[in-house]
């Protein structure tokens, strides 16, 4: 029997995709990867994964593991021998479990982010994972790629959030790793391999994750800055006010949110003249677990000093749900945007905190001395060092001129990320866009360990072949 109808067999001819049914799963989000696969397909079960992934084997059929198709690595995406399997995880979105005497949940791979704090929220219970595209990406993908987001300054990426893990293996084999631990040295920790290994060693299938209290009140400002480096101080002195509370901490070029204002004009900032053509903002969030007099007593205080400090040159305090919910658009607007003008080159950069400014001064004038008139656009998690250093075209440049320019580009910017003791994936992974760039910048002992591991875990190299390691 062929592979294709053994696995219409195992699944049911609906959920084994060909043709035009298969397009939307073989194309990248970011429209930068196409690939072409033998078949798409949609178990609704852990077993049927394992089945699917063992019947793979049987017939030496690469997969590649899917979740929301959300990433910006090429992470998901098939190459374009049309050999691989799509295995999508969309059909495995139920919520298991959920304890409150233990704070966690347990749930499915293929569960949609905004679903899980949905369900969090129902309980009582705060799942502070929270990204831009939370509407449509997959809890396996959180995982698979180790995301951040907004919230990673107060409760960690999604390594930190998860106990344990359902897998299943290279070998089609289940491996139940869901534990509701907090502690468990009983030996090598085989979570964490899996987690951020962006399914190059097995099909993360449902996870097990913690849940904390909801805060009893919230603050949310956006600050006008003249400087990144007012931007590194503004951040000393909020975690020295707030401690734990600090919950968010964005740091945003002027040209970001004024790009957003100009594309979407239901959108709007607020301040007026000069504030409004700030070259840098921050939005800062605090979570109190007392009461809303105390939250925004603490946030006046601080916010205060840092203004008669000259840090800050303006402040907009949310008054209301509504306005804090409009000042964080404002932030999640900034890659919509971005997609609006076009393909740029793209850079998700880590830094430890006291060199982002030095990085962002020398790296920006390297860039304009090289080419000049590129569109520099940085924003991101300024509270835990991740970088968004996007590059754009200048004034007149074409799309396919800038991409020309993409190695040269990358070389720059990474070089430059090396110098300041930093790392060139902070939370997208490494994918296909970034897989050929990591030789240069990890030690080869460090490669190696890498390799000898997915020997030992995928041996038949099937498991979403092309992505993080070079052949």
């Amino acid at each position: 029997m062929s592979l294709l109808n053994a696995l219409q067999s195992l699944l049911g001819p609906a959920h084994v995709l060909t043709g035009d049914d298969a397009a939307t799963y073989l194309q990248d989000w970011r429209r930068r990867y196409r690939g072409t696969a033998l078949a798409v397909i949609r178990p609704d079960s852990t077993e049927q994964v394992a089945q699917a992934v063992r019947l793979c084997v049987q017939h030496g059929t690469p997969v590649v593991p899917q979740g929301g198709n959300t990433g910006l690595c090429g992470g998901a995406t098939p190459d374009d021998s049309g050999q691989a399997v799509v295995l999508s995880t969309g059909r495995l979105n139920r919520v298991r479990a959920i304890d409150t005497a233990n704070d966690t949940i347990t749930v499915e791979a293929g569960c949609i982010l905004q679903a899980v704090q949905q369900a969090a929220a129902e309980a009582g219970r705060l799942f502070p994972l929270s990204l831009a595209a939370e509407g449509s990406c997959t809890i396996g993908g959180n995982l698979a790629t180790n995301a951040g987001g907004t919230q990673v300054l107060r409760y960690g990426n999604a390594r930190e959030l998860a106990l344990g893990l359902e897998v299943v293996t290279a070998e089609g084999e289940i491996w139940n790793g869901l534990r509701g631990l907090r502690k468990d040295n009983t030996g090598y920790d085989l979570r964490d391999l899996y987690i951020g290994s962006e399914g190059t060693l097995g099909i993360i299938t449902a996870a097990t994750l913690k849940l904390y209290p909801q805060p009893v009140a919230s603050c949310t400002a956006l600050l006008a800055l003249d400087s990144i480096d007012a931007a590194v101080e503004l951040l000393s002195r909020a975690r020295s006010g707030f401690g734990a509370s600090l919950t968010g901490f964005e740091l945003m070029a002027g040209d970001c949110l004024q790009t957003v204002v100009q594309l979407f004009p239901q959108q709007r900032l607020p301040f007026e003249g000069d504030s409004a053509r700030s070259p840098w903002f921050a939005l800062l969030e605090l979570s109190d677990s007392e009461s809303e007099a105390h939250a925004r007593e603490r946030f006046e205080a601080v916010l205060g000093e840092a203004i008669e400090a000259g840090l800050v040159t303006d402040a907009a305090i949310a008054a209301s749900v509504a306005q804090s919910r409009a000042l964080w658009h404002l932030r999640e607007s900034i890659p919509l945007a971005e997609a609006e003008q076009g393909k740029g080159v793209k850079h998700d950069v880590s830094i430890p905190i006291s060199s982002i400014a030095g990085f962002v001064h020398k790296t920006n004038g390297l860039l304009q001395e090289r080419f000049p008139n590129v569109r520099n656009v940085v924003f991101g998690h300024l509270g835990d060092g991740n970088l968004h250093y996007n590059v754009a075209r200048a004034p007149g440049q074409t799309e396919a001129d800038l991409l020309a320019l993409q190695q040269d580009i990358y070389d720059i910017v990474h070089r430059s990320v090396i110098e300041h003791a930093g790392s060139i994936s902070a939370e997208h992974g490494i994918g296909q866009l970034k897989r050929d760039e990591l030789p240069h910048y990890k030690s080869a002992l460090e490669l190696g360990l890498m390799k000898r591991i997915k020997q030992a875990l995928d041996p038949r190299g099937l498991m979403n072949p092309g992505k993080v390691l070079q052949a």
